[in-house]
Parts: C-alpha cells; sequence; structure tokens
C-alpha cells in the first residue's frame, strides 16, 4: 500500500515513496528533478518504481507544471490529491487573512513541523523556516494557531538583484565572515545575516507573544547553509514537507 509524496517548489520537483500513508513509515525511495526536466519522470526515476496506491502532493510553482507532473504520473493509474491551505487541518488552525492563498508548501511544512512538536515533547510556539528560491518565516503558538509569517528573497534572488542594479559587481559566491574583507564575502555574508535576522526577528516576536521559548525548524534546499549561522538553537528537518503530507494523508486517506 505505497504512498507518493509530491512536493513541486519553484526549483525543483522532490518526491518520496513510503511503505503507508502515515508519520512514521518506512522511506522506500526518493529525488528530485528540476523543473525542466519534469518529463523524463516516468522514463526515468519512475519507471523502475511500483505503481503507488496514493499520491499525495503540494505545488507552488502554477498550474501549467502541476498538469506537467499529472501528464507523468499517468504512468500509473492513480490520481493525485493535491494539498490546498485550508481553515484547519491536522491541528492547525490558518490565521491568514485568506486561509487558501496561503502557499500549500508553507502550510504542509507547518504542519509538519507541529506533528514533529508534539512527538517531541509538551506543547510549545515553533517558529518554522523553509530556505529555497525564497525563504519564508512562520510563527506558530503552542495551541497550534498559525499566527502568521514573513517572505524574504533567498540568497541567489538576492545576489541576482544586486548584479542587476549595481554597476560591475560579477563576483563569485564567499564565505561568510563576521567581519567580511571582500566583496565575495560581503555579498555571502550579507545576504546569510539578513535571513539570520529575519529569523531572530520572528523568534523574538513569538516569545514576546507567548511568553515561552519558541522551537525553531529550518527546512529547505539552503537549509544546511543557514542553520550554522544562525543566532538561535535550530533544528534542520531535510523531509519537513514530506512530514506534512504524511500527516495529512494519514487523516484523509
Amino acid at each position: 500500500m505505497t504512498f507518493l509524496a509530491l512536493d513541486v517548489g519553484n526549483t525543483r520537483l522532490k518526491w518520496a515513496v513510503y511503505d503507508a500513508p502515515k508519520v512514521g513509515a518506512r522511506l522506500i525511495a526518493h529525488g528530485a528533478q528540476f523543473l525542466e526536466n519534469i518529463e523524463t519522470l516516468a522514463e526515468g526515476d519512475w519507471r523502475a518504481l511500483d505503481a503507488p496506491h496514493w499520491v499525495v502532493g503540494c505545488v507552488v510553482a502554477g498550474d501549467a507544471v502541476k498538469r506537467r507532473v499529472e501528464e507523468q504520473l499517468e504512468l500509473w493509474d492513480v490520481n493525485p490529491r493535491w494539498v490546498v491551505s485550508s481553515q484547519h487541518e491536522a491541528g492547525l488552525t490558518n490565521g491568514y487573512d485568506h486561509p487558501a492563498r496561503l502557499g500549500s508548501d508553507r502550510w504542509v511544512a507547518m504542519i509538519g513541523a507541529r506533528q514533529r512538536l508534539l512527538a517531541q515533547g509538551p506543547a510549545r510556539p515553533c517558529v518554522v523556516v523553509m530556505v529555497g528560491t525564497a525563504v519564508t518565516v512562520e510563527a506558530i503558538d503552542a495551541e497550534g494557531n498559525f499566527l502568521g509569517g514573513i517572505i524574504l528573497p533567498g540568497h541567489g534572488i538576492m545576489l541576482r538583484a544586486l548584479e542587476s542594479g549595481t554597476a560591475g559587481l560579477h563576483v563569485p559566491t564567499g564565505e561568510v565572515r563576521d567581519f567580511p574583507t571582500n566583496t565575495s564575502d560581503a555579498l555571502t555574508s550579507g545576504g546569510t545575516f539578513a535571513i539570520s535576522g529575519a529569523v531572530q526577528r520572528m523568534v523574538d516576536n513569538l516569545r514576546r507573544h507567548c511568553g515561552d521559548e519558541p522551537m525553531v525548524y529550518m527546512t529547505g534546499g539552503a537549509g544546511w547553509k543557514m542553520a550554522p549561522s544562525m543566532s538561535n538553537p535550530v533544528e534542520l528537518v531535510d523531509s519537513l514537507i514530506f512530514d506534512g503530507l504524511l500527516e495529512v494523508a494519514s487523516k484523509r486517506l
């Protein structure tokens, strides 16, 4: 009774096959493909897989990309279920002004974080950080209410914006330094400190609002680069969106 989870982001499609649609299920296979290469999945990575019984995913890349993914899923006789952010799901309450407009990847990642938090101990506030093409920083109180979140550019977008708007600024990526003394290090450190500072601000806001120290979870393709430079203790969880999809599937299927 295998389950295929899909995370279709702005740059890559990430997939994982589990032996059941539930939290704690055994991971059978996983992989990732850049969006421009989606058409290779059916004849490539997915060809050797057994047909999954269920497919649940989240997609932020738009309807055209979603249709391309669905065409590849015709390899099997299974219809995908796409998560859309709602008012309530899996113990979370959505505080967005228009709940359905919240990015489904943000919603699913928060569900995964909440499930992980409760599995680790008593309920407490938490901040959920996704570091990818864009960076999102979400705040959840101890009762499971999503209070709100911020969006800021990822490293790549920051650097491209500076290169396009600043004459002669075309330099390789540098290192994160406390006191950068060359332009490459200054750019890399600036982007890193901007993200770290945004997370710190959200942690401060949530601590002040709830009167308790928040847990911080970080995920996303560039999370491993950011984690060492964070001001707050951070738990890096590569599978946070998949954890959320498993939790959603366990409640829906």
